[in-house]
């Protein structure tokens, strides 16, 4: 018999939606209630109901693609262009469709999402990206609706997710610019409330610590992931009483901000200032220098979301539900071999 949220509510002594929101690791939940949740979880065998509502309803061998990005925008970055492609080829491979849905904000792509479920237009739904605290996958959960997140899920759940590590990938950026001898070393990331920004800031902060060195926090800048904003940021980076000596950016489109901005400066890369990106986009290798990078299976990660979301809605046991993928640092010349000598 199939273990069911209401199972998991029962035997934790709490409400389906109590359950619900352990799933998505809501901060509104006492760590005490998630651990019981958690261990009824384990010891009944629960993982989300992907497939009971695909099982009472008419397949549309449709798949849903939600992102809370304009049209605009999705397409203009590497990354979601690329996982896209991969997404397109699995289910074309598989003879489904696929429905994209773009949203402004955050609570247009929840809207755009249940429009979809309701209409039963898609048998399931790929969500790009997920939040510390994500009320899209916690609603998902409670109604045991077929869906897989490309990025890493909310902690101690079982919901599907296709990833890379990112808390590893971005400290080994870090390290490797400490190693070389820096450490004024500014951080361009994304908007804390996605996980992958979390952890990448994670990440660079575990490298400081191993070094026992302090981040130095106005360095560190939160902004959303766009080219101008990698050229506006390190304008002010440079305009500082005692600038970085290393820029890393999370994604490569705000490194070629930040070179246009050094350069704008009259400073060279990497003889003056250290440039890292992340994801390796075409463009990385051709810049002047060559762009440090991460390389990350993008595309991969799309034919593995497709691929899992499609065996959960023909039947088949997915494990384990959270597949990671590896990734890789690319060393160019942008970051260069200098040792800085520090008193």
């Amino acid at each position: 018999m199939m273990v069911t949220i209401k199972d998991v509510a029962k035997l934790a002594q709490v409400s389906p939606s109590t359950v619900s929101r352990v799933i998505s690791d809501s901060k509104q939940i006492s760590d005490e209630t998630k651990k019981r949740v958690r261990i009824a979880m384990e010891e009944l065998g629960y993982y989300p109901n992907l497939i009971a509502r695909s099982l009472i309803t008419k397949s549309s061998q449709t798949l849903g693609l939600i992102m809370s990005r304009s049209t605009e925008t999705a397409f203009s970055s590497p990354f979601f262009s690329e996982v896209i492609r991969g997404i397109s080829k699995a289910v074309q491979n598989r003879q489904y469709s696929l429905l994209l849905a773009t949203a402004e904000n955050y609570k247009e792509e929840a809207k755009q999402c249940m429009k979809m479920i309701k209409e039963k237009r898609v048998d399931g739904v790929i969500l790009l990206a997920s939040r510390v605290e994500d009320d899209l996958i916690a609603q998902l959960s409670l109604d045991e609706y077929p869906f897989v997140v490309v990025g890493r899920a909310p902690s101690g759940t079982g919901i599907y997710s296709v990833n890379n590590d990112n808390i590893q990938a971005a400290y080994n950026v870090v390290r490797h610019l400490l190693n070389l001898g820096h450490r004024e070393i500014a951080f361009l990331n994304g908007p804390q409330d996605y996980i992958f920004c979390h952890d990448r800031y994670e990440g660079y902060a575990m490298a400081f610590r191993e070094f026992g060195l302090e981040i130095i926090q106005e360095y560190v800048i939160e902004t959303d992931l766009q080219q101008e904003n990698g050229y506006f940021y390190t304008k002010e980076l440079l305009a500082l009483t005692k600038p970085p000596t290393a820029v890393f950016t999370i994604d490569d489109m705000m490194a070629l901000g930040a070179y246009r901005a050094i350069k704008e400066n009259q400073l060279k890369i990497p003889d003056d200032i250290a440039v890292v990106g992340f994801n390796n986009d075409h463009f990385s290798s051709l810049v002047s220098p060559p762009l440090t990078t991460v390389r990350i299976p993008i595309y991969e990660m799309g034919i593995n979301a497709a691929e899992m979301m499609m065996d959960l809605l023909g039947g088949k046991r997915v494990i384990p539900p959270q597949r990671i993928l590896s990734s890789e640092l690319i060393i160019r010349d942008s970051c260069g071999g200098k040792t800085i000598n520090y008193c």
